[in-house]
């Protein structure tokens, strides 16, 4: 080993006893492990308030634990970072929805499909906007919702089952029928699927 290879070699041992490697984040979302997701993305944190991959993977994290709240407090922390990343607006989206919150989180929501018609979580937006409405009574606008959801995810049977439930609601047997078939095409054991056609049988 020649002289310069030596000192690099001896200065990369150094730097990594000084500033040893954290823990990857995101890997650790990914495994399942959110508990410690959030441990270290709070710690990078510490180190650096306004690195929004952490803010991120922090966010999917307290959400994944159901701790909704503290997505929340997080979320909004990250948009004052960025207000229109849409990654952090999905996590304050679906921290609302959870909390039931649905006008704020429908808010949330719009802005997400405003800013990214196209972003990797589209499918979940519309099937929130659908589920809210579904809350609220207002079936018309949940089949749309969740007729855009299964568009963008048409692998998803229990989306197909609560649009088929949408549209037994709405009054539209032809259709909720329809939808609740597409749902048993991909999960013919999905009762919520099998008890709508019954229902839709018998009325």
């Amino acid at each position: 080993m020649n002289r310069l290879a030596a000192g690099m070699a001896l200065m990369l041992a150094i730097a990594s006893f000084v500033f040893p490697q954290s823990r990857d984040a995101l890997e650790l979302y990914r495994a399942g492990r959110y508990a410690d997701a959030v441990e270290t993305t709070l710690a990078e944190l510490a180190q650096d308030g306004r690195n929004l991959n952490a803010h991120t993977v922090l966010g999917w994290s307290l959400n994944a634990l159901g701790r909704y709240d503290e997505a929340l407090n997080y979320g909004m922390q990250g948009l004052e970072v960025s207000r229109y990343d849409n990654r952090i607006i999905e996590i304050v989206a679906e921290a609302h929805f959870y909390l039931g919150n649905n006008d704020d989180a429908l808010r949330y929501l719009a802005e997400y499909a405003a800013i990214a018609p196209t972003g990797d979580l589209i499918d979940e937006i519309y099937n929130f906007i659908g589920e809210i409405y579904l809350r609220q009574e207002m079936y018309q606008h949940a089949d749309i919702a969740l007729t855009t959801a299964v568009f963008h995810n048409p692998a998803r049977s229990r989306w197909w089952a609560r649009l088929g439930y949408a549209r037994e609601k709405a009054g539209d047997a032809v259709y909720a029928r329809e939808a609740y078939n597409q749902a048993l095409q991909r999960d013919r054991d999905l009762l919520e699927a099998q008890r709508g056609l019954d229902r839709l049988a018998n009325g």
